[in-house]
């Protein structure tokens, strides 16, 4: 890459202000950004203690605030409610004006979430640290966070809603996910966090929790992931998407058959066999639906030279794209009885999820944030090259980490099958294991490089205005 171009292949100069622009609240689309990294390297940090604790190298082993247990459910939430929202709630910012022609529905209200949520996010890290967790897989979220998280949640679905709803004629598919997040979001974490909590309770609640699971993905961070690259992808490549039939045909399948996959997690349970069929199906629905998606952007994707190798943030979407397809193919196989009673309980899911939260959905939201922050800084990038890091250690990392894990779980079902000792299926885990702390140091390094750019950057961005008055006071003779 030349120096007189910039991670999109283009001049430097093309970072400019563009139609519906003035819109956007730049300031509060870069604090999400910053906020999102933060929780990301704490996210990443305790994950590597999880996973020195499996390896039996736990540096702060016997202290209860720090143990392992606490700190997982912290990785998990950090990366949902830290990460991905904060990482989304940003980029929406930048894109529902853009799309709309229209501010969101208050200023004021947008900065009040985004203080609230800061708050939401740190309360629940306070209270899984100090053992207020509750019971459910992904909502361990203390009992007296979830009002303001549902409330902040009804917030944000008015601030963006507004501007959406008041659109007249035919919208564009970004907004069809984006719309659908947001009610879908408000009613998937009321029924995983109130609905087990105080309404149902045995296998009901089994059932209800295992919706939740599956729908926090699928209807709050698929949708917003999809119409986040409907958006990106065709302006980064200069034509439009492919088909506008087959982006309807993705969205109106997600909507169909998403919501009812979640018992999949929990097969072979007193859950009445019928829902745990329908769940199978429909999983395997969503693959078929997937591949509709997938076709749709990489026919999009031909005929654009060199895209792949020049175009950065391009990079970052369809390697995320190729992780997503993997997962879904994977996930299709894994929900299937047979092959469920190998790998269940196994750390072949936990690659699973690793694969589709880091190597989807957060490798779509980085290469957004390499693409939009030199345009909210005003300024190129630092260093081409450290951007080039950042993106080849966060995805051979992440490919490493799902491909380690993955393998593992087979071992681990034969062990169990086998019906060795338990101390066994430890015992040749361990190699998998460390090659897993490796992988998950790989993937911290490529932020550290990428949190390293974007400081230099800012304070290049900081220069150049002064730069520019020096350069620019007239020379007395």
């Amino acid at each position: 890459m030349t120096a007189n171009t910039d991670i999109t292949g283009s001049p430097p100069e093309n970072i400019t202000r563009h139609s519906g622009e003035e819109l956007v609240d730049r300031p509060l689309v870069w604090c999400y950004f910053l906020t999102a990294m933060g929780f990301l390297v704490i996210s990443m940090l305790a994950g590597l203690l999880m996973a020195m604790q499996l390896i039996r190298h736990n540096p702060l082993n016997g202290i209860e605030l720090f143990s392992p247990g606490r700190w997982r459910m912290l990785h998990t939430n950090a990366i949902a409610y830290g990460f991905l929202a904060n990482g989304f709630l940003g980029m929406l910012h930048w894109v529902v004006p853009r799309l709309t022609m229209r501010p969101v529905f208050d200023r004021l209200l947008s900065w009040l979430i985004f203080g609230a949520w800061q708050f939401v996010v740190l309360a629940t890290a306070v209270g899984l640290i100090l053992g207020e967790a509750q019971g459910l897989e992904w909502g361990e979220t203390p009992v007296w966070i979830d009002p303001l998280a549902q409330l902040g949640l009804l917030l944000v679905a008015i601030n963006f809603g507004a501007p959406i709803m008041s659109m007249k004629g035919p919208m564009y598919v970004s907004l069809w996910y984006f719309l659908a997040a947001l009610v879908w979001t408000f009613l998937t974490y009321a029924m995983g966090n109130f609905l087990p909590q105080y309404f149902v309770c045995g296998t009901s609640a089994g059932a209800v929790g295992g919706l939740f699971i599956h729908d926090l993905v699928g209807l709050f961070v698929t949708p917003l992931g999809w119409g986040m690259m409907y958006f990106f992808v065709p302006i980064l490549l200069k034509k439009p998407i492919w088909s506008h039939g087959l982006s309807l045909v993705g969205f109106w399948g997600l909507a169909f058959f998403y919501p009812l996959q979640g018992i999949h997690h929990f097969l072979y349970t007193p859950i009445p066999m019928f829902l745990q069929y329908g769940a199978i199906i429909c999983t395997i629905a969503v693959e078929m639906v997937v591949l509709t998606v997938i076709v749709n952007f990489f026919v999009t994707l031909s005929g654009t030279k060199n895209a792949l190798t020049v175009n950065l943030p391009i990079r970052w979407f369809y390697t995320g794209m190729i992780f997503y397809a993997l997962t879904c193919f994977q996930c299709a196989l894994q929900t299937t009885l047979t092959f469920q009673a190998l790998i269940h309980f196994t750390d072949w899911v936990v690659g699973h999820a690793h694969m589709v939260m880091f190597g989807v959905f957060s490798m779509w939201l980085l290469g957004v944030m390499t693409y939009l922050i030199p345009r909210l800084l005003n300024h190129d990038w630092y260093s081409r090259d450290l951007a080039e890091w950042h993106y080849w250690l966060s995805a051979v990392g992440i490919g490493v980490m799902a491909t380690d894990l993955i393998l593992a779980g087979p071992f681990q079902g034969w062990s169990w099958a086998s019906l060795r000792m338990w101390d066994h299926s430890i015992e040749l885990s361990i190699p998998f294991w460390a090659v897993r702390v490796v992988a998950g140091l790989t993937m911290f390094a490529g932020q550290l490089v990428f949190l390293y750019n974007l400081y230099r950057t800012w304070k290049l961005s900081r220069l150049s205005p002064l730069l520019l008055e020096v350069n620019t006071v007239p020379v007395k003779a």
